[in-house]
This record gives C-alpha cells, sequence and structure tokens, in this order.
C-alpha cells in the first residue's frame, strides 16, 4: 500500500430485521426485506384543499341565490319611479276646476287658497294662502289643508301658521305637504283656528 491512500473505512454493522415471533427465520439466500410503506401525507393533503374548495364553492353558490331572492323581494310599491327626476314637474295649479271652499266656521271666511301646486323637483305638493284679519282684534292663526287626489282620498297634508295679525290686515303664508303626489292633486282647506291676541 501507498503512503498517499487512506486505509478503507471499517465495516459499518448492518441493523438486523428480525423475524416476527414464531416465524422460521429468513434465508441467507432471501431478497432483502422491502423498506416499510411509504406515507400518503401528499394525498391527504390535496383531497383536505379539494374538499375545501368544494365547500367553499358551495357555499358562494348559495350566498349568491339568497341574495338575488331577497333582492327580488324588496321591490318598489307599485307606482313609484326608480328615477323620480327624471322628467320635471309641471308648476300649474293642480286642477283646472274652482278650489274647495273654506269650511264653515268663525274664521273660515278668513282664509283662501290662492295656489295649490308641487314642487317641481320632489313632487310634494304646497298651498298658498292668504289670511285676511276679519275679526276686531289682533289674531294669530293655525290653518290645515288636506292634498287631495282626482278621487277624492287624502294623499296628504299640511300646516300653516300666523303670528300677529292686525284686524282688516292680510298676510301670506305656506302649508307644505309632505310625499310625492300625482298630477290633478287639489288642496282642500281644513280647519282654521283663530286665536285673539
Amino acid at each position: 500500500m501507498s503512503d498517499y491512500f487512506p486505509p478503507p473505512p471499517p465495516e459499518q454493522p448492518q441493523p438486523e430485521h428480525r423475524a416476527p415471533v414464531g416465524a422460521p427465520p429468513p434465508s441467507p439466500w432471501a431478497a432483502p426485506a422491502a423498506p416499510p410503506g411509504k406515507q400518503r401525507t401528499g394525498l391527504i393533503v390535496t383531497l383536505a384543499v379539494g374538499g375545501g374548495l368544494v365547500v367553499a364553492g358551495a357555499l358562494v353558490a348559495l350566498v349568491h341565490s339568497v341574495m338575488e331572492s331577497v333582492s327580488d323581494s324588496i321591490a318598489l310599491p307599485p307606482g313609484r319611479s326608480d328615477a323620480p327626476y327624471s322628467e320635471p314637474y309641471e308648476r300649474e295649479p293642480y286642477a283646472e276646476e274652482p278650489l274647495e271652499p273654506a269650511p264653515p266656521g268663525p274664521a273660515a271666511g278668513d282664509v283662501t287658497v290662492t295656489k295649490c301646486t308641487r314642487d317641481s323637483l320632489i313632487g310634494w305638493p304646497h298651498a298658498d294662502l292668504k289670511i285676511v284679519n276679519r275679526s276686531g282684534s289682533p289674531a294669530a292663526y293655525i290653518v290645515s289643508i288636506t292634498f287631495v287626489d282626482a278621487d277624492g282620498a287624502v294623499v296628504s297634508d299640511g300646516i300653516a301658521t300666523t303670528e300677529e295679525v292686525a284686524p282688516g290686515a292680510s298676510v301670506e303664508v305656506r302649508a307644505q305637504g309632505s310625499g310625492e303626489v300625482a298630477a290633478g292633486t287639489r288642496c282642500r282647506i281644513g280647519e282654521v283656528d283663530r286665536h285673539a291676541l
């Protein structure tokens, strides 16, 4: 041997594969024993991820179908428009008929409707009133107005008030209704309260 080559490594002991109890000893000429079975971790992970994706997809489809059914059930009431401002309203009196007469009462003759219209942008009604104090002392007024459709059904109401009005003097006030009303709506004077001051 030369000094330049190291000696070969000593032989390493090999693990012994013992035969199960009661089994014949292995033959020295038999093939080596099979290595232990591979673990199937990759297959298990793949199946778990795939199953999770299927469940997530089913949940998304369920939520989508529920949202569609809810959006179909939340609809505007009939007769209401999705775009209430798409067409301008006419700014004229609702009806060409004469205005309703004032109801009987001590102050009923003090109030007249000078104009009955609806707002050109949102369609809410209002009535312009002229109040003349026909009593002999200063007074304040509270006037209720009802807005009725062509069939006479009440569709809105409003109130107008004044501060002190001298005897024989007149003031102009507005009673504002709320909510969109149809064309042809009329103004009707309701209760007129005159409070002497």
